[in-house]
């Protein structure tokens, strides 16, 4: 069942894709219906999953699962990946590489692979003040208060 991101408790479980390109304004006004369809229609073992979705910085997917009627399973986990894939192929981006880093460079967002990240830091290119997104998040509530943080507050402090 589609519910309003907003409207998820701050307990719910997250998943967060972030893009190697930020999507058009076009391409997110068509994606939106799919990602509501695949929401609505969303099931674990046959009952309905209470899910929103948030497009941040027209850079993320994040998905938001209200776990208090019924939680992921195997089974919708490997779905939801599988609709993040067909978006993956029908808008030739990457979602799915875990291994780049999007933060922000003054009022842009930039993303780099790690490497390149890794020596930006060493060139002091950015510094334990940039502000990163922490994909690691887990919840809702993680999300909102510990999604933007400076490096230093996240998994990147170790490259400086």
């Amino acid at each position: 069942m589609h519910a309003n991101f907003k409207d998820l408790p701050d307990d719910a479980r997250v998943w967060i894709y972030q893009a190697n390109r930020p999507f058009t304004t076009d391409e997110i006004n068509e994606l939106k219906p799919q990602m509501d369809n695949f929401l609505q229609k969303w099931t674990a073992h046959g009952k309905d999953l209470i899910a929103g979705v948030d497009y941040p910085y027209n850079r993320f997917i994040v998905i938001g699962l209200d776990q208090s009627e019924a939680g992921a399973t195997g089974c919708s986990i490997d779905a939801s990946v599988r609709f993040i894939q067909s978006i993956e192929k029908a808008y030739r981006v990457d979602l799915m590489d875990k291994m780049n880093v999007t933060f922000k460079n003054g009022q842009y967002v930039a993303h780099k692979d790690l490497a390149d990240f890794k020596k930006m830091c060493k060139a002091k290119s950015v510094s334990p003040k940039t502000i990163v997104f922490n994909n690691l998040v887990e919840t809702v509530g993680e999300y909102k208060e510990h999604w933007e943080v400076p490096a230093s507050d996240s998994w990147h402090s170790r490259f400086f």
